[in-house]
């Protein structure tokens, strides 16, 4: 905020004073308007890997609300409010993402959340959050269990009101591989390995599920730890099964290597994964020979989408460092879903804390035209939409090979 200068002897003690009492206070001049009214300050959070392996991620989810929030604030989105981005690094840990989790919900001015990227995290972040009344919208989290409880196959049950995503979810992605697999590509021996977090676990349950009942045989199933690099182990305990393909859940800075090193041991098949490894960096890491390993992700391709081309434009002219990656298009339309809600809930809220609740209540009834498609929330808080697409590496590159609106059989 500009200083201003003080012309009349002493006027500098009562200008000092009026700063202290308009503290978490900005003016229109500050906001672009010209009324002079005071505007209050609201914050939405992001909580995501900005540092680390899965950077590349995170840094495209916080990157694509601060665009979001800076755009709400040109058109005067919420009047009489000026939005601000607080983001906090969750490393891709548990522990770290609750510290940022409990860091937010102290801060009074803050009225919703972007995030997480990992399930695993939002299964600590969210019942944080929740007390609070603190509304979290995730682009990024797959795992049924989040909105629908551990019992979501046959009993769902919504565990926390304040919890939405803009993505799919595995119940709908591990299937959808499975359906590619066995239908479109006739591969009908798979093997599977998972990381042993709740993404990859959820991710493979899912596929072997569905799989199977396609009349596919699932002829190995082995696990990594999260802090593997040396894949021999169970890439010699795989190939004597001789699958077509090898699904694996995980994240991309594990599935890289596992590809290359299986490969050069001379199990020449396709590594298929969910939206965890449809990352550039998964072709930096595997090498030539990941050229056709497949993956999944939600949605349609960003850069296709005609809804998409403003948002494409615009990051870019942005000029972040950082690409908006796989989860940007739907973390832009987490921020706009929590930004149409404070239009509601900020209108005659007198402050932050005060309005938390009517945020909750306002979002299940958001529905408008996203980046991503139609963004609208179930009662579970999960997204309506189910599409989905299958990329294939060729020539270095991830290429779109099939995208579909998944239907339930």
């Amino acid at each position: 905020m500009q200083q201003r200068s003080v012309v009349r002897v002493g006027a500098s003690l009562i200008v000092a004073s009026l700063a202290l009492t308009a503290c978490g206070s900005r003016s229109d001049d500050d906001n672009g308007g010209g009324s002079g009214t005071a505007t209050k300050t609201a914050k939405i959070g992001v909580i995501a890997p900005l540092s680390g392996d899965l950077s590349a991620l995170g840094l495209g989810i916080q990157h694509s609300v601060e665009l979001a929030v800076k755009q709400a604030n040109d058109t005067n989105a919420v009047p009489g409010w000026k939005l601000e981005v607080a983001a906090k690094d969750d490393e891709a840990k548990t522990d770290v993402g609750k510290n940022a989790a409990t860091s937010l919900s102290s801060d009074p001015d803050v009225i919703g959340v972007v995030g997480t990227l990992n399930t695993s995290v939002a299964q600590q972040v969210t019942p944080v959050l929740a007390p609070k009344n603190i509304v979290q919208v995730s682009p990024a989290n797959t795992g049924p269990g989040l909105t629908q409880g551990a019992q979501w196959q046959t009993a769902p049950k919504r565990l926390y009101t304040n919890y939405f995503r803009t993505c799919t979810t595995d119940a709908v992605q591990g299937p959808f591989a499975a359906r590619y697999l066995y239908e479109t590509a006739k591969i009908t021996k798979v093997a599977t390995i998972h990381d042993k977090k709740a993404y990859g676990q959820g991710l493979v349950g899912t596929f072997t599920e569905e799989f199977k009942k396609l009349g596919g045989q699932v002829v190995e199933a082995q696990t990594v730890n999260p802090d593997d690099s040396n894949y021999q182990a169970v890439i010699s305990a795989i190939k004597p099964s001789a699958p077509q393909a090898l699904y694996y859940g995980g994240e991309f800075p594990l599935a890289g290597p596992l590809s290359q090193q299986m490969k050069a041991a001379g199990l020449n098949i396709p590594l298929m994964g969910g939206d965890g490894i449809f990352d550039p960096k998964f072709i930096q890491l595997g090498g030539k020979t990941s050229d056709g390993d497949l993956a999944t992700s939600v949605g349609a391709p960003t850069d296709s989408l005609p809804s998409a081309k403003k948002f494409v434009a615009d990051y870019t002219a942005a000029g972040y460092k950082d690409a908006y990656g796989a989860y940007g298009g739907y973390s832009f339309d987490a921020a706009n879903s929590i930004i149409n809600a404070l239009k509601v809930s900020l209108k005659d809220a007198k402050d932050v804390e005060s309005a938390r609740k009517a945020t909750v209540d306002a979002m299940a009834s958001v529905a408008f035209d996203g980046v991503t498609g139609k963004v609208a929330f179930d009662e579970f808080g999960d997204t309506t939409s189910k599409v989905l697409t299958v990329y294939k590496v060729a020539a270095g590159k991830w290429a779109t090979v099939e995208t579909k609106d998944f239907e339930t059989k």
